[in-house]
């Protein structure tokens, strides 16, 4: 069930980003969108199509050979509806994920683990960098599959494993998406003493830790 909540904030975040896209620049590109938005360039378009069909947003022809997009009265007031519905939710996640991040790195300071990495470029992973000064632990890199690998506030980002070159502890599981995919991942590679989750994301990590032989 918390994993089915978070998809679905993070699939309204999504929606929320491309209708205010839309309205702010409708001759944007789609691969302008997914920079933006932090998510890979077939989803900003299958997200398109679907808000298309839903009858929030409406396409036309321009010049070049290109399309430019316009929200619908129906997608303006989707749009305030979801600003809303995101800022609500956004005070309530941001309060457990930063108790989370917390409680997280602490473990990790427990463990002598100074040099961190975050897997899954996020609202949390943004949380967690702005946690780690007031733990005293250093975020030195965030991996996201689907990144451009552009800074995210003001960390280095990329898009593989192997592609990670600075030296680190740990890798925090930061994913709200796929979260169980990035955690087993992280630890067929580092091991699951090298990788921590905030407990908001239902992994039960210390658990399956614990029932370990």
């Amino acid at each position: 069930m918390d994993h089915l909540l978070e998809t679905e904030h993070e699939n309204e975040r999504i929606v929320l980003g491309l209708l205010s896209s839309v309205e702010s620049d409708g001759e944007r590109s789609q691969r302008r969108i997914a920079a933006e938005l932090g998510i890979a360039l077939g989803l900003v378009n299958a997200y398109l199509k679907r808000c298309i069909k839903k009858g929030l947003v409406k396409v036309h022809d321009v010049p070049a050979r290109r399309y430019a997009y316009y929200l619908t009265p129906y997608g303006f007031a989707e749009k305030s509806r979801l600003t809303v519905q995101y800022l609500s939710d956004s005070f309530s996640f941001f309060r457990q994920a930063k108790a989370d991040c917390t409680h997280v790195f602490r473990s990790a300071r427990e463990l002598n683990f100074q040099n961190l990495v975050l897997s899954g470029k996020s609202d949390l992973a943004e949380i967690a960098v702005l946690s780690a000064v007031d733990c005293g632990v250093s975020i030195v890199a965030i991996l996201d599959e689907n990144s451009n690998e552009m800074p995210f506030v003001g960390k280095q980002v990329v898009s593989s494993h192997d592609r990670l070159t600075v030296p680190f502890d740990a890798v925090i599981i930061t994913d709200v998406v796929n979260a169980r995919r990035a955690y087993d991942e992280a630890t067929r590679l580092y091991g699951r003493d090298r990788v921590l989750a905030p407990s908001l994301l239902g992994l039960n990590v210390s658990e399956r830790r614990d029932a370990e032989p």
